[in-house]
């Protein structure tokens, strides 16, 4: 029965996810599933991605938290349309929730809209959304055998960001292993190595991802 249960909110969800897709195309924009622990720098990533395709871009933002807006104010201030869906305690965002909130953002004129996703490395990657890509971030601080631990995630991604590679001189960060490991449960995968603190490596990933907006425009 519990088996049951749970293919049945996955399909219901694959459903909802698919009017998401046909939505998108239709306004032609491109949706990035931002996915990561809580810690690992992700609305700082945002705001970082945000400066990146400034003038290149119009952009908007749906953040996903279990309580709170503080996110979606800060980069509201910025501009930038964006809307806080809050879950109540549920650990992740469904096609469902997205859907609500792609429906009242203002999209004209969109070109990427980026889901903030609930900090969490287990749910969100079961769930689609309707996106283009799932993008994961991973902090040095939390080591390099967080793939052993949650493969699903590491598997399912898209794009690995690398995050705060500024403290890899003080911690054992290991990044020959990681990649390594990673590699081989996901041979396709995209990494970027980046420190929003400094700035390090943002050029590359913000470069790539208007190459691919862009492209599928």
């Amino acid at each position: 029965m519990e088996i049951e249960v749970l293919e049945g909110v996955f399909d219901a969800n694959e459903i909802i996810a698919r009017e998401n897709r046909a939505l998108l195309d239709e306004l032609g924009a491109f949706m990035l599933n931002l996915m990561a622990s809580p810690g690992a720098g992700k609305t700082s990533f945002i705001m970082k991605t945000l400066e990146g395709v400034a003038g290149d871009l119009q952009v908007a933002v749906i953040e996903g938290d279990i309580a709170g807006k503080v996110d979606s104010e800060r980069i509201a201030a910025t501009g930038v349309p964006a809307i806080q869906i809050n879950t109540g305690g549920s650990c992740h965002l469904e096609a469902k929730q997205v859907n609500t909130a792609l429906n009242r953002l203002d999209l004209e004129g969109a070109q990427l809209v980026i889901v903030e996703n609930v900090g969490n490395l287990v749910c969100p990657a079961e769930f689609k959304l309707g996106e283009d890509l799932k993008v994961m971030i991973l902090s040095v601080a939390e080591g390099h055998d967080k793939p052993i631990k949650y493969p699903l995630m590491f598997s399912e991604s898209d794009v690995l960001i690398v995050n705060k590679i500024d403290l890899i001189p003080h911690t054992d960060f290991d990044m020959e292993v990681l990649e390594g490991t990673v590699r081989k449960m996901n041979p396709s995968v995209e990494i970027f190595k980046i420190s929003c603190r400094t700035g390090e490596g943002l050029g590359a990933w913000t470069e790539w991802l208007k190459e691919r907006v862009k492209a599928s425009g």
